[in-house]
């Protein structure tokens, strides 16, 4: 499987791209993004566009992808109305679009959040317009995909680039381990970055997977090699 990354320098995305790394059934990464990452390894390929909203001028290089991981994303905390709004449904649509052009009935895993609002309507700003940016891509003639973690816990050295969260895991480290008893609202970096692969490789019975949901599928061995290291 040859998948593309959005995002690989967020902390989904590092998570993601660590889990593609160590996955015998991850053939090829191409890395999309406004900075590369930097990554050196055999399986990694990085493509920084001149403008991500358009990525046209790149749909041949697209075409040779499986699956799309779109982790990138940003908080709506202190952000204007518009931006959040170009930024969380504009761009991925975008991309997605251009995606979907190219290579027909691919699959696209997009990182969405715990309470996303799929009816459009509600009070919470952030949610409305991640439940719209849900709704739109399950139109487009890709294999789709919703995820909705709640809390992730950032491993292997992985942190936030957002100071406001960086602030966050410092203060709540110390009740991870009672956080992972709830696996309908905690999850690892690790975890998800697993449960993508698994997704991608195998499908899932629902087209939106909650917390508890990336929990089951992600905890699985991988096939083909090892657990990997926890």
């Amino acid at each position: 499987m040859k998948v593309v990354l959005f995002g690989a320098t967020g902390m989904v995305g590092q998570g993601s791209l660590r889990e593609c790394l160590l996955d015998d059934r991850v053939e090829r990464v191409l890395t999309v993004g406004r900075t590369a990452t930097g990554t050196e390894h055999p399986k990694v390929t990085e493509l920084v566009p001149d403008d991500l909203g358009d990525l046209s001028p790149h749909a041949e290089q697209l075409a040779e992808y499986d699956a799309c991981f779109f982790c990138l994303g940003v908080s709506s905390a202190g952000m204007p109305a518009e931006e959040y709004e170009r930024i969380t449904y504009q761009l991925t649509l975008s991309v997605a679009r251009t995606y979907s052009t190219a290579r027909p009935d691919a699959t696209f895993i997009y990182v969405s959040g715990a309470g996303t609002d799929s009816t459009e309507r509600g009070r919470v700003r952030w949610a409305r317009v991640k439940g719209a940016t849900e709704n739109a891509l399950a139109r487009l003639p890709l294999d789709a995909y919703a995820f909705r973690p709640g809390f992730i816990q950032p491993q292997h050295g992985i942190t936030s680039k957002t100071p406001l969260y960086r602030g966050i895991y410092r203060v709540t480290t110390p009740i991870f381990p009672l956080l992972q008893r709830f696996p309908a609202m905690f999850i690892t970096t690790e975890v998800l970055g697993r449960a993508m692969i698994s997704v991608a490789a195998e499908g899932y019975p629902r087209r939106i997977l909650e917390a508890r949901d990336l929990n089951d599928v992600g905890r699985r061995d991988r096939p083909g090699g090892s657990p990997g290291p926890r």
